[in-house]
């Protein structure tokens, strides 16, 4: 075991090395794929939209009525309460957001369906509300489609909010890096600088390289909490001390024994470090173990468990 431990730590050096001599921080992918904030225009790669497989599976009907679209005043659009989300707070909030960023580009048509009442809305009503509270929207476009039955258009309902895949933190992440924002920006630096790489999503293969990270949201609280500076510092520990992920968990445990007033006297980025390269995965383990028979958070119980093993008066012990 300790042989095996050995070489796969040897494989990691020489991986880190061979980044370096690359030009790359340790943690940043080997192939052709720039990060969110080093890449040009140039650097994108369209994709062209191919067919997949359908192997095992027979496709649904195509012979319903093809949809149409309309120009309509929003406020003649009718809404179901039957089925429908009901306003709440959070619909409020979202309406008003809708209203004051107010984008055609960002406009996605309301689904309706036409009824004997008039045109009812399938799916988008806080949209169609946003724009009739708009003092300067006196007109939408809106996509009809059949569903005479109240049925129907409440089965399409459950379709349109079904079938489809939220958008990941890391994929708005990088959305929002492309589109100049600068809280995005700011955590690619950080993170580069460090080291580490934010994903699109996790490795299919499930395996992680030292500094790959998921933890976008996390990292961007960090960097709120402490600032560009010491965000890096933590982040460059954790990448120094073989992570793969970094996790939101190990990031907050590195802060606390940083900056927390009951460990920072004790324990510096060295020993932090030292810590995690001797207990490699078992630092995980130990933690779960504390954190079960202690009854506090996984974050924190991984904190104690590397201040023991890194703390200064632990180090000297070890050198005498």
């Amino acid at each position: 075991m300790e042989i095996g431990d050995r070489a796969f730590r040897a494989a990691d050096d020489r991986f880190v090395e061979a980044l370096l001599s690359a030009g790359k921080p340790p943690g940043a992918p080997p192939g052709d794929q720039p990060s969110a904030a080093s890449a040009t225009p140039e650097d994108h790669v369209l994709r062209g939209v191919r067919p997949v497989s359908l192997a095992a599976i027979t496709p649904g009907s195509a012979d319903t009525a093809v949809p149409t679209f309309e120009w309509i005043d929003p406020g003649t659009l009718l809404i179901d309460d039957g089925y429908q989300r009901n306003l709440s707070d959070r619909s409020a909030r979202l309406i008003r957001k809708i209203c004051a960023a107010w984008d055609w580009r960002r406009f996605k048509p309301p689904v309706c369906a036409r009824t004997e009442r008039g045109l009812e809305i399938i799916d988008g009503q806080h949209t169609a509300i946003a724009a009739c509270s708009h003092p300067d929207v006196h007109t939408i476009p809106i996509m009809v489609v059949v569903a005479a039955g109240r049925a129907d258009r409440a089965q399409a309902f459950i379709g349109q909010n079904r079938d489809r895949l939220n958008i990941t933190p890391m994929q708005m992440h990088y959305a929002a890096a492309a589109a100049g924002d600068e809280d995005a920006q700011t955590i690619d630096q950080v993170c580069a600088r460090a080291g580490v790489t934010v994903l699109k999503s996790t490795p299919g293969n499930g395996v992680w390289r030292i500094g790959d990270t998921v933890a976008v949201t996390g990292i961007g609280a960090l960097i709120n909490r402490r600032g560009a500076m010491r965000a890096r510092e933590i982040l460059q520990i954790l990448v120094a001390g073989r992570c793969r992920p970094v996790s939101t968990g190990q990031i907050k445990a590195v802060e606390l024994l940083l900056f927390g007033d009951e460990y920072r006297e004790d324990i510096d980025g060295e020993g932090i470090t030292n810590a995690l390269l001797a207990l490699g995965e078992d630092a995980d383990r130990e933690a779960a173990v504390f954190a079960a028979a202690h009854r506090v958070p996984l974050w924190r119980a991984l904190a104690i468990v590397l201040f023991r093993k890194g703390k200064r008066r632990a180090r000297r012990a070890t050198a005498n």
